[in-house]
This record gives C-alpha cells, sequence and structure tokens, in this order.
C-alpha cells in the first residue's frame, strides 16, 4: 500500500470516529419505544452518545428504557440499524442533524420535547433563519387560499422565512406564496423525507428544494403518512419559528395542535380574521378572542416581531427592497382606477371570500353588458391578475 493510500485511510478512519456520535444519536432514534424526551434524557448521563453502544444490558435499563428497548441496543440492532440509515440518507443526499449539532436549530432546542435527530433535505441553514409559521385547513375558501398567499408572499419578500407542513390546503398556499417572492420556505412533513405526501405535491416539493428552501422531518426514511405523526410533527412547526399565524380553521382542526403548542411554547399567536358564518373562521376568530394578534397585511406581523430579528431581515435585503419595505402598500379590495369601465363593473361584483359561477355573473350584469363585454372583462382580469378563474367556470377577486 502506498503511503498515499495509506493517508486516506487514515482520514477515513478519523473521519468514522468523528461520526460515531451522531450514529449513537441516530441508533437511538430507531429504537422502539423510545420518545424524544427519554433520549435526551439518556444522553444527558453519558460520557459521550456512542457508549450507548458499550453498556451492559443492566447498565441500558438504568437509563429507564424499557426492557425490550434495552435488549434492542443490546444485541447490535439499533447500530446495524443506524447504519443501514445512515446509508441510505447518503444516497438520498439528505443530511442527518442531531441534537449536539451546531447547525440543530436553537428554537427548537427551546421546547419541551424537541426531537432528538432531524432528517433534512436542502439547504440546512434554513433552519436557523428567523421564520413564522402559516398553518390552517386543508379545505380552504377561496378568500383564505389567497390571503395565506398574499401574507407568504409579502412576508417572504422581506426574507421571513415562511414555514409550514406542505398539507393540502393553506399550508401548500403559505409554500407557494413564498416561492412566487423568489424565496425559500421551510416544509415540516410528517412523514420520512422521502415520501412525498400529498402525493399531488410532488412538484411544489421539487421547487421548494429548488428555491434553496429545506424538507424537515423527524421520522426515518420510507415513514408512510401515518395519522399519528401529523399533531406530533406539529410541535415543530411551532417550535421553529419565532410565530404561528393562524388563516383559516374549523372548530375541530388540526391546526388548533399547533396553535397550542405555539402558546405553550411561548411563540407568538397571529390570526387572520374570518366571517363568522363561517366554520373555518371558528379557530382564527377564537384565537383572537383569546389575545392572538388580528393581521390583515404584513404589516401586522412585521411590527410585533422582535426589534432584533427586525434589524437582521432588514439588513439582508438589498437597498431598493427595503425602500419598497418602507413605502410598502398594504393589499387593496379596491377596483384599480386604471380599468376599464367594463372591468371594473364585472371587478365589483367579484368577492375574494366566496366565487362566482359564470352564468351568475351574466345573470348580474345582464342588463349592464353584453355577454361578450363580461367574456372580454373576465379574460382582461384574469391574465392581469386580479381575479382566479376556479374549476367550473368560478371566477374570485385576489387579494
Amino acid at each position: 500500500m502506498c503511503a498515499e493510500d495509506r493517508r486516506q485511510d487514515a482520514m477515513t478512519a478519523r473521519a468514522a470516529e468523528l461520526d460515531t456520535d451522531r450514529l449513537a444519536w441516530l441508533a437511538l432514534a430507531l429504537v422502539p419505544g423510545l420518545g424524544p424526551k427519554r433520549i435526551l434524557d439518556a444522553v444527558t448521563q453519558l460520557d459521550t452518545p456512542s457508549r450507548v453502544f458499550e453498556l451492559a444490558l443492566t447498565e441500558l435499563e438504568g437509563l429507564r428504557f424499557p426492557a425490550e428497548a434495552a435488549q434492542f441496543i443490546f444485541d447490535g440492532k439499533a447500530r446495524a440499524a443506524a447504519e443501514v440509515e445512515w446509508a441510505q440518507v447518503a444516497a438520498q443526499n439528505a443530511s442527518i442533524v442531531t441534537f449536539a449539532c451546531a447547525a440543530y436549530p436553537e428554537r427548537l432546542r427551546e421546547i419541551y420535547d424537541p426531537p432528538p435527530v432531524l432528517w433534512v433535505r436542502g439547504d440546512m441553514q434554513q433552519l436557523n433563519r428567523p421564520a413564522i409559521a402559516v398553518v390552517g385547513t386543508r379545505h380552504p375558501s377561496p378568500y383564505g387560499a389567497g390571503v395565506a398567499e398574499m401574507l407568504a408572499r409579502d412576508l417572504a419578500a422581506r426574507r421571513l422565512l415562511i414555514l409550514s407542513g406542505m398539507a393540502r390546503g393553506i399550508d401548500s398556499c403559505a409554500h407557494k406564496g413564498a416561492l412566487a417572492a423568489r424565496m425559500p420556505t421551510l416544509a415540516v412533513w410528517g412523514t420520512g423525507v422521502d415520501v412525498v405526501y400529498p402525493k399531488e405535491n410532488q412538484k411544489l416539493a421539487e421547487e421548494i428544494l429548488a428555491f434553496g428552501g429545506a424538507i424537515v422531518s423527524e421520522l426515518p426514511l420510507g415513514t408512510f403518512p401515518a395519522p399519528q405523526n401529523f399533531p406530533r410533527r406539529n410541535r415543530i412547526i411551532s417550535g421553529l419559528s419565532v410565530g404561528v399565524l393562524v388563516v383559516e380553521a374549523s372548530e375541530n382542526s388540526g391546526t388548533r395542535v399547533t396553535a397550542r403548542c405555539a402558546a405553550e411554547q411561548n411563540r407568538d399567536l397571529f390570526a387572520v380574521p374570518g366571517n363568522v358564518t363561517s366554520k373555518g373562521s371558528w379557530t382564527p376568530n377564537t384565537l383572537i378572542k383569546q389575545g392572538a394578534k388580528l393581521v390583515a397585511t404584513w404589516e401586522d406581523v412585521w411590527e410585533d416581531l422582535p426589534s432584533q430579528i427586525r434589524l437582521e431581515l432588514e439588513a439582508e435585503a438589498p437597498a431598493h427592497d427595503q425602500a419598497a419595505s418602507k413605502a410598502g402598500t398594504s393589499a387593496s379590495l379596491l377596483p384599480d382606477p386604471g380599468l376599464r369601465p367594463e372591468e371594473s363593473m364585472v371587478l365589483e361584483v367579484l368577492r375574494t371570500d366566496e366565487s362566482l359561477q359564470m352564468d351568475e355573473i351574466l345573470e348580474i350584469l345582464e342588463t349592464q353588458l353584453t355577454s361578450s363585454e363580461v367574456f372580454t372583462a373576465l379574460f382582461e382580469l384574469e391574465i392581469a391578475g386580479r381575479i382566479r378563474c376556479l374549476p367550473g367556470k368560478n371566477y374570485v377577486r385576489t387579494l
């Protein structure tokens, strides 16, 4: 063996030795029956995490591990599973971030039961950026979807990271809003980072990674979308954020879990008010009554951010972005004065919180405009981005 080969082997051996502690964290996370709190408590009792591989069975049980978990570690099954997972993570071009790593998000360390290990795809630096979680129902109204996307876009444009769970509905709208501002966004999954859920969000996941964002999970590769995974995932969404913004959610929505986690973790709570007759308004309206900050525009969130975070974000923004932010205009629901009269008339009958079908629009305007004038106005308004066409020729105003 030549000197160069020996030097390379030595470097590889040293690297493997340095990773032993991370491997131990991963092994513990893969042990059936061990939760985050028990793992963290056990590691504090060891000189180094890798010491767990050397303990006798009675010593493992002395760490308050269940008998089955202690046997799993003692038999070497935990280490073997970790080595397999480690190789698969590398093959997926993903990363393992343990509680002891410098890259582990500081805000997440503050919660009661932080995950000992995070699986990450994408830019790990996003984990420590100031973030606002935008959450809500999987079945939003046109109004809720529009508001979520608008607020996410406006906040992302000011360098505040948009964080959500990439579920259907409000979560997806939040991510799309950040991407519309051409800014990174962070998605926390209730599956393995290699299992896209829902499947129709495959393209969205690819765009998140392409724009420099990240996908995070506390679950091993290949974990399928079991219902019990998502409520637990919500504590990570709130834990990573400086505040949680609720857009639309019914009384029994899982969004209430995230809001409760935010309150327990001393995170700021924001909510968008909704129509009192809509079931999707129950949670945000209730939160506002209980003290959450009412949000109508991005400024309502921005002015409640800690001053240190605002200064940090403003320092990152290019000069022209800062000028735009200071002179920034709030969203308006009023017709644009530059519209043609026909377009203004059509826009006036449309709403942001409820769609109108083509036939309904024609019926409302039948004494004022011809059908061809309505069709032309709808086409021009949609091209200009002032309205959206939903399935079934239903139209809503954008915000």
